[in-house]
């Protein structure tokens, strides 16, 4: 696991943005926290690492918002799913096992459909402060996060 803080939206972006510079297709990256987290700032600028030059928005409302960069980029806010159910009439699984990046936000609503290999990406603070806590759910992921927190340098 590694521990990230940052004291503003565009921080958050910023580390979002070297992760995305790192992710690969297939990758699958879950982004959890409360309402106002930051999780949409981090999965913008994680577009933005995978060269998506479209407006990002929350699909909290369309459930799944797709994206063009150096891959396909599959964003997905899950908030609002009650049931199983719903994620096969959405095509989850088509989108976990395709060929493009996929970020899950509220992935804890997917149930037993979540695969085994992911980035954990919890978010928590107050105000501006966020502290970003990555944990890697599959051995690939481990080289990844030691670049991150090489590269993520927020003393600018």
């Amino acid at each position: 696991m590694i521990k990230i803080n940052t004291s503003n939206p565009e921080e958050t972006f910023k580390v979002g943005e070297e992760l995305g510079k790192k992710l690969a297709p297939g990758d699958i990256v879950c982004l959890q926290g409360d309402l106002g987290a930051g999780k949409t700032s981090l999965a913008k600028g994680i577009c933005a690492g995978l060269g998506v030059k479209a407006d990002i928005t929350s699909p909290t409302y369309t459930i799944v918002n797709e994206y063009r960069g150096k891959y396909k980029v599959n964003h997905m806010d899950l908030y609002r799913i009650r049931q199983e159910d719903e994620l096969f009439d959405l095509g989850f699984e088509e989108y976990l096992y395709g060929d493009g990046v996929t970020i899950i936000e509220w992935p804890d609503k997917s149930g037993a459909l979540m695969p085994d290999q992911y980035l954990d990406i919890n978010l928590r603070g107050e105000g501006t402060d966020r502290e970003i806590r990555i944990i890697p759910q599959a051995n690939k992921f481990i080289g990844l996060m030691a670049e991150l927190k090489k590269d993520v340098d927020l003393s600018n």
